[in-house]
């Protein structure tokens, strides 16, 4: 086996690529190693599947090859490990047994290739510099579609089509808690999205995703659903408050007596974002009305980022306020926004409101927000979110 890996082309000058070979026989490992190093790459080595998993959790890679046949975890559950958290990194299979319903799956997973053993040195070259090509390519049209982005000509749809269906297939949500000011008691916890793929890495990404598509409804049932099915194992009297795009107000499904989440309806906060309008959503009011009699509460979150006016506020005469974290930044040495974060919370505290500051980071601001007046808060400074019911600290 090591001998039909020796010869490998002198390095060129300047490194190639990061790639990650994979394979349970040391001294196949080993020569690829000597091969792929003479030939420019920047090379790591796993044993397993499951170590390259670790690996890839802390290092970016251009490539991988890997075996099959391995111990723990194979090479096919490698492939669909990688598709989870990146559409777009090449792998490249090898195997000394071939089997057509191999490679069906290596197929189906998204392999770039599929190697046979004895490995022919020039045959992986080749086909480890196409694969770090292709990456690049990738890499650069993710580039572009984020200047496509801010530049509001739209976007590769079949790209960003696929990347959000593996949002949907593998999203998460992280809890973070809000705290009762009046006896630094548990209140409740803010459902927060969460995305491992690549081309979609933060909430917004995921949301503007969803809006392009035509997919928000999509999003919010899966993120409901994922929410129903963490309450059961908290203890009441703990409130979720989970994020509503203005659009979801217009599924049928969100307000179906079998959905998932109408089952805790009295545990939940719907916040619904100052960011987006309402005056298109066709019988706000009345679909509010229907929340709240199935036992939803409603807030309106992001106050002071989005919307000026009083629509939201008419028409959904919410139970909480969730003020902006833009002006809870700084509150405690700005005086700016000191008197107008006093101003709203008084406000909304003589309409019958709670008020909820989020982003809270330092103690000052705390201390602050307490002297203002707020209800309730939210931030790193009193927990980081968790997937688990994260314990707060004051």
């Amino acid at each position: 086996m090591e001998s039909s890996l020796e010869g490998a082309v002198a390095a060129p000058s300047g490194k190639r690529g990061r790639i990650l070979l994979v394979d349970d026989d040391e001294a196949l490992l080993r020569a690829m190693k000597r091969a792929m190093t003479a030939a420019g790459y920047d090379v790591a080595t796993a044993s397993d599947g499951r170590r390259a998993t670790d690996l890839l959790a802390k290092v970016t890679f251009d490539a991988i090859v890997s075996d099959i046949d391995m111990p723990r975890m194979d090479g096919i559950e490698l492939l669909r490990a990688v598709r989870r958290r990146d559409l777009d990194l090449p792998v490249i299979l090898i195997t000394g047994a071939p089997q057509l319903k191999t490679a069906i799956e290596a197929i189906a997973h998204g392999a770039l290739q599929y190697l046979t053993k004895p490995i022919d040195v020039a045959l992986l070259g080749k086909a480890v510099a196409r694969a770090v090509a292709l990456n690049k390519v990738a890499k650069l049209k993710r580039e572009a579609l984020i200047l496509v982005r801010q530049g509001g000509l739209g976007a590769d749809h079949d790209a960003l089509g696929a990347s959000f269906e593996l949002v949907l297939e593998t999203l998460w949500m992280a809890y973070q808690p809000i705290v009762r000011v009046s006896d630094r008691s548990l209140f409740g916890y803010e459902a927060l999205l969460r995305s491992d793929v690549k081309a979609l890495p933060q909430p917004g990404d995921v949301l503007d995703a969803a809006e392009r598509l035509g997919q928000v409804h999509d999003l919010g049932r899966k993120v409901r659903a994922a929410v129903a099915a963490a309450i059961p194992g908290t203890p009441r009297p703990s409130v979720f408050f989970v994020n509503l795009h203005a659009h979801d107000l217009m599924d049928e499904t969100l307000l179906a007596r079998d959905s998932p989440l109408s089952a805790f309806a009295d545990r939940v906060v719907l916040e619904i974002t100052e960011r987006e309008s309402l005056e298109g959503v066709k019988d706000a009011r009345e679909k509010v009305a229907e929340l709240r009699a199935m036992g939803f509460r409603i807030a309106i979150d992001d106050l002071g980022a989005g919307y000026a006016g009083l629509t939201s506020f008419a028409t959904l005469e919410p139970e909480f306020v969730k003020l902006d974290m833009s002006l809870i930044r700084d509150v405690d040495t700005s005086s700016t926004k000191e008197k107008l974060v006093r101003s709203m919370t008084s406000l909304c505290k003589d309409l019958g409101m709670m008020v909820v500051a989020e982003g809270v980071e330092t103690i000052a601001e705390r201390d602050m927000l307490v002297e203002i007046g707020c209800d309730l808060l939210q931030g790193y400074v009193l927990a980081m979110p968790g997937k688990r019911s994260p314990v707060f600290a004051w």
